[in-house]
């Protein structure tokens, strides 16, 4: 790095104060999360997930570091090398990873797991900011949609073979990115509306649904101008209710037929939380009951009793926000949602004044990548969001968590750095 470019001077030290917020009170958090009032365990004993964590912290620091002091043009240089490296570790980890949890996504090293699915999402993020950066890409052409579809599908399919569904989900925060740049918005309105159709089918009977669809297709009938009522218009509006009413029928069969149990059980939890409480039920009720029981204020650190007496099961990794609710309250929780808002904002703030493509693209996928993890994970505490196991960023326990959001966020940074040192000259 060139002398008179010194990423101290460059660095935007906002974003790089609410990432520091967020990894502070996230060790802090699972700290009281693993604390035992009998044992009295250290902050930093490295027997507990604390003390691990503070270790990653170390470890990720380092990593930091390396990011920043390496010249902006490797990450655009190699972030196709990149992406065929993370594509081989996920064709490995199928046949040498360790089998945690029912998902063989692990590399494990004595004591220590690396799960590639994480940095996948890096990987991905930089291919795309490539990709799109090349002269005379076009969203609306459908050879361009094809290789970015290419370049996002592949590692969700390997992903999936090693049962991380929750991680697969992940790679639909890229559509906020390419919205942004162009993609026709017919695209994520069809992907919403499936969805919509998808919960419908699952809460209500079919034929109350497909009453429902013939009412709506009426009331658009009645309202749409004479000069539009053609019969090529009304020909399409009659394939989309029957592609709507195709899609309702294949809900039942894909629930029962494709899902497995464990995914069957998350989703009849999602339509009804009562179900099945002291079995498949367990972790939402409990979940829903450690947040409630903190109320306004919070019981105070270290006084959870929940999360304590392991009442929320992976509280440390998955249901961490859990501790946070109980311990701090809603004021607590608001102040770790403002947190991660302002980190958000920021970052699309940033993003928008890059004088490069890749740079603002880069930018969208780690926001979206971000708010994607911080909805769903807070979501499923509350039990809005099915239980699908994503952490919540710089929060939840883990290295390879911290690790591949840091080095996410931390190449935003550095590629931001640099326009930052060209309006210095």
């Amino acid at each position: 790095m060139a002398r008179n470019d010194p990423f101290s001077q460059n660095i935007d030290w906002l974003t790089l104060i609410l990432y520091l917020g967020c990894v502070l009170i996230g060790w802090l958090n699972v700290y009281a999360a693993v604390y035992s009032p009998e044992d009295h365990t250290s902050l930093f004993d490295m027997s507990t997930n604390a003390g691990k964590q503070m270790m990653w912290i170390g470890t990720t620091v380092l990593l930091i570091i390396c990011i920043l002091v390496i010249n902006h043009k490797f990450f655009d240089s190699f972030a196709y090398l990149f992406y065929a490296f993370m594509i081989v570790m996920l064709i490995l980890v199928l046949f040498l990873g360790s089998n945690i949890n029912g998902s063989r996504s692990w590399f494990k090293f004595g004591g220590f797991s690396i799960q590639p699915a994480e940095f996948a999402k890096v990987a991905t993020a930089l291919a795309l900011a490539k990709y799109l950066d090349v002269p005379g890409m076009n969203l609306t052409r459908q050879k361009d949609l094809l290789r970015i579809g290419g370049i996002i599908v592949l590692p969700c399919i390997l992903i999936l073979a090693s049962n991380e569904t929750g991680s697969t989900l992940v790679f639909a925060s890229f559509v906020i990115m390419l919205y942004r740049e162009g993609l026709p918005g017919w695209i994520p309105a069809v992907g919403i509306t499936v969805a919509a159709l998808f919960v419908l089918a699952l809460i209500f009977p079919m034929l109350y649904i497909a009453a429902g669809i013939v009412a709506l297709f009426a009331v658009v009938v009645l309202l749409m101008p004479r000069y539009n009522r053609t019969m090529s218009n009304l020909i399409s509006m009659g394939f989309i209710g029957v592609g709507m009413m195709v899609i309702v029928a294949g809900v039942d069969f894909f629930v029962n037929n494709v899902l497995q149990k464990h995914q069957r059980n998350r989703i009849k939890v999602l339509v009804d939380p009562t179900i099945d409480p002291l079995g498949v039920g367990w972790n939402v009720t409990q979940a829903k009951i450690a947040i409630g029981s903190g109320r306004l204020q919070g019981k105070g650190f270290l006084e959870g009793t929940q999360t304590k007496f392991d009442f929320v099961p992976e509280q440390s990794t998955d249901f961490i926000f859990c501790t946070v609710g109980e311990e701090h309250g809603f004021i607590g929780s608001m102040v770790v949602i403002a947190l991660f808002l302002g980190l958000l904002t920021r970052i699309i703030i940033l993003a928008e004044k890059q004088r490069s493509k890749f740079a603002r693209v880069y930018g969208y996928c780690v926001a979206g990548i971000i708010f994607f993890h911080v909805m769903v994970n807070i979501g499923m505490t509350i039990g809005l969001m099915p239980v699908i196991g994503i952490p919540l960023p710089f929060f939840s326990y883990g290295g390879s968590s911290l690790w591949s959001f840091s080095i996410l966020l931390f190449i935003f940074l550095k590629l931001d750095s640099r326009r930052t040192a060209l309006m210095r000259r």
